[in-house]
């Protein structure tokens, strides 16, 4: 059994930096996408043997009591009312009943960290520490004295010539006994420290420097903190679904709107928190600002945003390439830095131009130094299907959106296909077998073994039928494709108008390719119901603008084994991404792609048995 463990957490204060958000919302309870800063801290805890959870209330005491009643985690959190406020170290005097009998982690109600706390429990365990502080080196907030043994010193000043400064991160372990250092009332627990120091005990510093670490002391602070926690999680954007007028505005991105809010029509968001409760106002542009119910406040871009001298930096996703958004002449463009060793940097340029001028729906280009590799384009916005999807949406508007996307294809497949001539770069991208086995090759190298790690039952059944699958693909006509037409690779721009990004992978290849990466999405599941009348559309419209190249059946045959080529490379790059790049949340769009795998060789189970057999395991 492990030593028992308690925690308590400060909870107490006005947050008057925070001011006039925690007029109406406590520090603690502040949301981060949806979730509570109070409840992120206590699942964090959590994962350590805790026993017991103290919580102090002062300021919005009861906002604190009733969200901490109606908890699930209810039972094992014990609340400490304080009126007057007793501050860090009196908040800590007043729980010593149920701190007094084992040690206790400290933890502040406004951090958000990815400090490791069962090293820092650890640390204090096999030291013979009365207190051990988690510290780290950051500059703005270095004021504790650590010595060269790592004990602490002081705070404001360095004693010795081996001494230096480093800064509490608001986390910390105490053995019971450190509650004798606290008066009774109102205290400061840094006073406690000096007090426990001076009779020869030891507070011990446990250095996390290099961690995550933030503190949401001001506006600036807390929407940065909702930004890297939207990076981290590979969004742009969050929507509470009881938004109202979500479909009826223009958004961008660095966007995070929380519960029952209410968006005036056509108003513009960019670089926005919207607070509980907040609204905007109807035909008025937000940026940089974070609103709530009865006020919004200015912050500067710098919170939103990634500042460089190249311009605001823009894009969450796979790729290695740079963009950033820089405004020239008044005119705001995306500026494109590719590295030196860009194979695709050349192509992304002369498709640009073969695309538009046959109307597919690419940005303009506005200019391009090759020696760089470096190029400008239109600026289409922030806003993807993946993201328009997001906001609350009737079946209508959504059929309505996708047939749009798919007139970007019949002109895709029929029209800019039928000018090939005009683009050589074509001659040598065709989709054929050796290039659809590197795909499956690629599926059971980062997905089935270096993510899942499984291994297939009869690897020479299984490469046998992958051989069939990819000959089968590779016999239908093939017309140029985009490869990777997927929800987040498509910018709704004013007036709900598709425009096509990302198309530098084009190729010659099966038409069902492109169909099945936006009907079969893992993005963005479509009810089967939209996607049979979307699907149908696009096949009528390919009929109406082939020039005989189009058979439908032939179209409905290849479809399943596009389908299932996708959906392996999918996971292939998932895989990829997630254990080579570090890029963790491509992780949450498995489930889906591998529900969708299921489905297809299912229904090709008769063809190809070891690949069921196989994604049955997964």
């Amino acid at each position: 059994m492990p030593d028992p463990l308690n925690c308590f957490i400060l909870a107490a204060g006005f947050g008057e930096r925070l001011r006039p958000i925690t007029d109406h919302i406590p520090k603690p309870l502040l949301p981060i996408l949806g979730k509570p800063l109070l409840q992120s801290i206590i699942e964090k805890v959590l994962l350590l043997p805790i026993e017991k959870i103290g919580v102090n209330a002062h300021h919005k005491r009861d906002l604190i009591e009733s969200w901490l009643h109606s908890s699930a985690l209810a039972g094992r959190i014990v609340i400490f009312p304080e009126d007057p406020i007793l501050d860090t170290g009196g908040a800590l005097k007043n729980a010593a009943a149920m701190l007094s009998g084992a040690d206790f982690l400290v933890h502040n109600g406004d951090i958000i960290s990815d400090i490791d706390l069962s090293a820092l429990l650890e640390t204090h365990r096999v030291s013979r520490n009365i207190a051990t502080l988690a510290v780290h080196h950051y500059p703005k907030f270095n004021n504790v004295a650590a010595g060269a043994d790592g004990l602490f010193k002081g705070i404001g000043k360095i004693a010795g010539p081996a001494d230096r400064l480093i800064a509490f991160t608001g986390i910390a372990v105490y053995s019971p006994e450190f509650l004798d250092f606290l008066p009774a009332g109102a205290s400061s627990v840094v006073d406690a420290w000096q007090r426990a120091a001076a009779a020869g005990r030891r507070i011990g510093l446990h250095d996390v420097t290099g961690c995550y670490w933030t503190d949401i002391g001001s506006p600036s602070a807390y929407a940065a903190a909702i930004m890297d926690s939207l990076r981290n999680t590979g969004e742009t954007l969050h929507i509470d679904p009881t938004t109202k007028g979500c479909n009826y505005v223009m958004l961008g991105a660095n966007i995070a709107i929380e519960g029952n809010c209410a968006l005036g029509e056509n108003s513009v968001l960019q670089n926005c928190v919207i607070l509980p409760g907040g609204y905007t106002q109807p035909n008025k542009r937000y940026e940089n600002s974070i609103v709530g119910p009865d006020f919004m406040l200015a912050v500067e871009e710098s919170s939103f945003v990634r500042l460089s001298d190249k311009g605001a930096h823009i894009g969450t996703g796979g790729s290695d390439r740079q963009y950033y958004r820089i405004v020239q002449g008044g005119v705001p463009m995306v500026s494109m830095e590719c590295s030196p060793e860009d194979p695709d940097f050349s192509r992304h340029i002369e498709y640009t131009s073969f695309f538009r001028r046959f109307g597919v729906p690419v940005p303009e280009m506005l200019g391009v130094d090759y020696e760089k590799k470096s190029a400008l384009f239109e600026d289409l916005g922030d806003l993807s299907l993946y993201s328009w999807l997001k906001c609350p949406r009737n079946d209508d508007e959504i059929e309505v959106m996708y047939r749009r996307v798919m007139d970007i294809l019949v002109r895709l497949h029929c029209m800019a296909s039928d000018h090939i001539a005009e683009c050589l770069t074509f001659e040598d991208r065709i989709f054929d077998y050796d290039y659809l086995r590197w795909e499956t090759g690629y599926f059971l190298d980062r997905f089935v073994g270096g993510l899942k790690r499984v291994s297939p039952s009869d690897p020479s059944l299984l490469e046998c039928e992958l051989h069939s699958l990819a000959s089968k693909t590779d016999s239908y006509t093939k017309r140029i494709i985009h490869r990777d037409f997927q929800s987040q690779n498509i910018l709704i721009t004013k007036g709900e108008i598709p425009r096509v990004i990302d198309y530098q992978g084009a190729r010659l290849a099966p038409p069902a390719y492109d169909v099945a990466s936006i009907l079969w999405d893992p993005y963005a599941p479509m009810k089967p119901g939209i996607m049979e009348r979307v699907l149908e559309y696009y096949i009528a419209g390919v009929a109406e603008n082939a020039r005989g190249w189009f058979d439908a059946d032939d179209f409905n045959e290849s479809l399943l084994y596009c389908r299932l080529q996708r959906h392996m490379q999918a996971l292939g790059a998932y895989g990829f991404l997630s254990v080579v790049k570090g890029k963790s949340y491509f992780l949450r769009h498995v489930p889906e792609a591998l529900r969708l795998l299921r489905e297809e060789t299912l229904l090709a189970e008769n063809e190809f048995p070891a690949l069921r057999e196989l994604i049955m395991k997964l």
